[in-house]
């Protein structure tokens, strides 16, 4: 193999993604060029046959592509490729694939992690002694609660949502899933229960989100969603904030009603809501559920793999079609 390989990932990513013993199992397929801007290509890509690329890379336009007559794949570093790859890439032949299943296992913990501080409403208890509370009031909060026999809902059977499911099921919850696209079959295999998105909310302790933003899947919990979760509930959103409306949500947050925790939000990476940071009964996270050492290792190598995989004209693992777009997040 002597491929010419492009990495378009600023340097504070790079190393994590693609440390140095990585890098070097990169260059043992041909010549690597490491990009100084990943928002600028120039004219590195006139003879590369794969292009890595990160959050800060520039979009394939139809410019960029038309001087990169011999790319034939796309590796990328994060899980979602709208921003970056165009239908005009797909059309010329252009492969894409991509690291974001090396995610899953970390948003799981962070989702599991979640959980446990909402039900054990921890989030809350420091509030108060943070501001000041004594012990006896502090302890004034909705009734603390197990993962043990309790109810949970998952929405999404996508691969986060099933690591987290396999994580509450180990605890000995009980799981419901809402997803159109999870067969019986399937559903049996997990160990969980299909349902409807109403039953699962109407039902569930604890909902945990792991859909994908479409078209499908905008705002489908809305007010009338949201009024079906039962009294003391969590609600964990880990995966894209436009799943949730935004007004209902704060609505109910604010009601104090239930709980809710965070990962994702509109309009990143401006700050949050300055209503929904002063509310006690929410968790915030600065959307860093998929963002640990061993994530992005994981991704890197994943990465790596499959440029082998593709250079040795086999089968990828992780490829990303058009078609997949309307369905993914």
């Amino acid at each position: 193999m002597n491929a010419t390989i492009v990495v378009a990932v600023r340097e504070s990513d790079r190393v994590r993604f693609l440390p140095d013993d990585l890098l070097a199992e990169l260059d043992s397929y041909g010549q690597v060029r490491v990009l100084d801007d990943p928002g600028r290509y120039g004219a590195a890509l006139a003879d590369a046959e794969v292009l890595v690329t990160g959050w800060t890379s520039a979009p394939l336009t139809t410019e960029v592509l038309d001087g990169a007559p011999r790319l034939g794949l796309v590796a990328h570093t994060g899980a979602s490729v709208k921003f970056l790859v165009s239908p005009q890439a797909w059309q010329r032949g252009v492969r894409v694939t991509q690291g974001g299943a090396a995610m899953a296992e970390s948003v799981a913990e962070t989702a599991l992690t979640l959980t446990m501080v909402g039900l054990q409403r921890l989030h809350r208890t420091h509030a108060a002694l943070v501001r000041g509370a004594t012990l006896l009031k502090a302890r004034q909060v909705p009734e603390r609660r197990e993962i043990a026999g309790a109810s949970i809902g998952v929405v999404g059977a996508s691969r986060t949502g099933r690591a987290y499911i396999r994580r509450v099921l180990a605890l000995g919850a009980r799981v419901s899933v809402h997803d159109p696209y999870l067969s019986e079959s399937a559903a049996q295999e997990l160990g969980v229960r299909r349902a409807g998105l109403d039953q699962v909310l109407r039902e569930s302790l604890v909902v945990s989100v792991h859909a994908p933003a479409t078209a499908e899947t905008e705002h489908m919990l809305g007010a009338a969603q949201l009024a079906l979760l039962q009294d003391g509930a969590v609600l964990i959103n880990t995966a894209r904030s436009r799943v949730i409306e935004p007004g209902a949500l704060l609505a109910e947050a604010s009601s104090g009603r239930i709980d809710v925790a965070l990962d994702v939000y509109d309009n990143e990476p401006e700050p949050v809501d300055i209503a929904l940071r002063e509310l006690p009964s929410v968790v915030l996270s600065p959307h860093v559920a998929g963002n640990t050492r061993e994530s992005r290792r994981r991704g890197g190598q994943i990465l790596v793999d499959e440029i082998g995989r593709f250079l040795r004209r086999e089968k990828l693992l992780h490829e990303v079609t058009e078609e997949m777009l309307a369905i993914s997040g």
